[in-house]
């Protein structure tokens, strides 16, 4: 398929997308549990990074839609309709992970959180094991003093798709609950002191997911 024909077929998927996820939205009752840290952090004008799974992407894109929070997304093959709809739902977009594109995404984040932006990391993205800690984030945060703030989505009822990361899709009507960590915060000697510290990244995790089913 030629480049543009490519590129034209990928933009005709993201508005789609893009339009799926505000309907499908617009019928899911949300509850937010446990956001103290996060409209702390706001009000004192302090960038977020928000870590989330891979697979609940979906459900806290649109929770986090129009916020302007800059969402690091892989150049895998995948990553540019990702991006696409991220962006039609309102957020900025920074390409590369920790396997491919580091130093730029790296750069580009620190960036964003220089400008004031929040940031989203999928520490087990793009290409798994799901639900495992890549350090990536916490670089991120040791470079920005930003705080990590962990986010998960529980629904009542959803899809599942085979991928790697189970991706979920909660179902029309859904119950679908958000919650939160407590802030982390990053201090360590260098780049290689903080990314061993993914023992305090999974502990937020289990404190949110934790909260979510509480």
């Amino acid at each position: 398929m030629p480049a543009d024909a490519g590129g034209r077929r990928i933009a005709w998927q993201a508005r789609l997308g893009a339009a799926l996820v505000r309907v499908l939205g617009l019928t899911w009752r949300m509850r937010i549990a446990h956001d103290e840290a996060v409209r702390r952090c706001r009000a004192d004008g302090t960038p977020i990074i928000f870590v989330l799974w891979h697979g609940e992407m979906l459900p806290l894109l649109y929770t986090h839609r129009n916020e302007g929070v800059a969402v690091l997304i892989s150049e895998h093959a995948d990553g540019e309709l990702i991006a696409q709809i991220a962006r039609r739902l309102g957020f900025a977009t920074v390409r590369g992970s920790t396997s491919r594109g580091a130093a730029r995404a790296l750069i580009g984040m620190t960036r964003a959180a220089e400008r004031g932006s929040d940031l989203a990391v999928t520490p087990d993205g793009p290409r798994g094991p799901a639900r495992s800690v890549a350090p990536g984030a916490l670089v991120v945060a040791h470079r920005t003093g930003a705080p990590m703030i962990a986010v998960v989505a529980s629904p009542s009822s959803c899809w599942r798709l085979g991928s790697w990361d189970r991706f979920m899709i909660p179902k029309p009507f859904a119950r679908v609950r958000v919650a939160y960590s407590d802030a982390v915060y990053v201090e360590a000697a260098d780049s290689h002191d903080a990314a061993a510290q993914v023992g305090r990244l999974e502990a937020a995790f289990a404190l949110a997911e934790q909260r979510v089913n509480a």
